[in-house]
């Protein structure tokens, strides 16, 4: 997740795996948790929750019930920090979960093929 090129091509294993809306999710709270101005956290929470956590959103994210009940409640007053525990259960399934196949697909193996083939060449 540090290293923006790495991020891009898990990202696109997510894609064909139709899950991209983990990684999409996450990165959007990462943004929500440098913001300090409550209008724009405000805004950026709305956003999140429209894209991600609503049940009507095509990118609905996977979050059990005790979590999203608290995300209700918190967008009464939304916070930078409000999907904190969402984002810790995302970020959980994928390390669990995706992040296991994509170091066992074919996407991952030629990155690595790649980086070997370019530090042979140098």
């Amino acid at each position: 997740m540090r290293s923006s090129e790495g991020r891009e091509i898990f990202r696109e294993f997510l894609r064909s795996e139709y899950s991209e809306e983990n990684l999409l999710f996450w990165l959007a709270c990462e943004e929500l948790k440098k913001e300090t101005d409550p209008t724009a956290i405000d805004e950026k929470a709305r956003i999140i929750y429209e894209d991600y956590v609503s049940i009507l959103s095509p990118k609905e994210v996977s979050l059990d019930s005790r979590v999203r009940e608290g995300i209700n409640l918190s967008l009464a007053e939304p916070s930078n920090m409000m999907y904190e525990e969402a984002q810790l259960q995302i970020y959980t399934l994928m390390h669990r979960d995706s992040y296991p196949r994509f170091l066992n697909s074919s996407v991952y193996r030629d990155l690595l093929d790649s980086k070997r083939s370019s530090c042979l060449d140098t």
